[in-house]
């Protein structure tokens, strides 16, 4: 249940297409919904405008199935779940099996790309092996009705690699960078943009990245002012921090 259709609903309630009992039945399930191990949140689009995914480690395969299911059959917008695994996927296409499958997320119901929104975001990665989490970024982003635009392998290694696309920085209305190693990235385009920059910091890298630790510090210490970083390997987070950026923009 999102502001739109609580909305349409209250319309239909005023103009009798809608008995007070009918739509009595389907606010019942505000705010949330009791599926067994989990409390389906069907009232978080109206506090947050973001819909509640799915986080797929920890979950049985069922819990999944059940999840999904009561979202699709009783929610509005995009259904989302994401660090699925092969078989957690397999088991929820099964039932459902429109889904989109990228970057070990599963996506339902994406918008129309006619009905996109015109806000234009970057999605950089710095090398090709932090692709996983900017495509976990970018899915979540069109999940919730972005276009995002992808830039792969443009880290400081070869700088003159993001200097070629300079001109897309600029155009930015919001940028998420993917980093591994020393992360140094996040500083570069914080440097070239005034757009708001999220730094997501991957797991790549040899010994002393120690798993992303080394560069989520760097991100944190960035001499670019104002750049927003998330934890690590968190695409999804920074996805929806641009999102939130982005809701009231007009």
């Amino acid at each position: 249940m999102d502001e739109a259709t609580l909305r349409v609903l209250i319309d239909d309630i005023t103009t009798g297409r809608i008995s007070a009992d009918d739509a009595l039945a389907r606010l019942v399930r505000l705010p949330f919904a009791d599926v067994g191990d989990a409390l389906v949140d069907h009232h978080r689009a109206l506090r947050q405008g973001i819909p509640e995914a799915v986080y797929g480690p920890g979950k049985s395969p069922e819990q999944c199935v059940r999840i999904v299911s009561e979202l699709l059959a009783n929610g509005t917008g995009p259904v989302l779940i994401t660090r699925a695994s092969e078989e957690q996927a397999k088991a929820v296409l099964a039932v459902h099996p429109d889904g989109v499958q990228r970057a070990g997320c599963v996506a339902w119901r994406l918008p129309d790309p006619s009905q996109r929104r015109s806000d234009r975001v970057l999605c950089a990665a710095a090398g090709t092996a932090d692709t996983s989490v900017l495509d976990e970024a970018i899915l979540t982003l069109e999940a919730y009705g972005f276009a995002p635009q992808r830039l792969v392998d443009v880290g400081v290694a070869g700088l003159h690699r993001l200097l070629a696309h300079v001109d897309a920085v600029h155009a930015a209305d919001a940028v998420i960078v993917c980093a591994g190693m020393e992360g140094a990235l996040a500083s570069v385009m914080g440097g070239l943009t005034s757009a708001p920059v999220v730094a997501v910091p991957t797991s790549v890298g040899y010994g002393s990245s120690l798993q992303g630790v080394t560069a989520l510090l760097a991100m944190l210490s960035s001499c670019a002012a104002g750049v927003a970083v998330v934890g690590i390997d968190n695409g999804y987070g920074a996805a929806c921090a641009v999102a939130r950026m982005l809701r009231t923009r007009t």
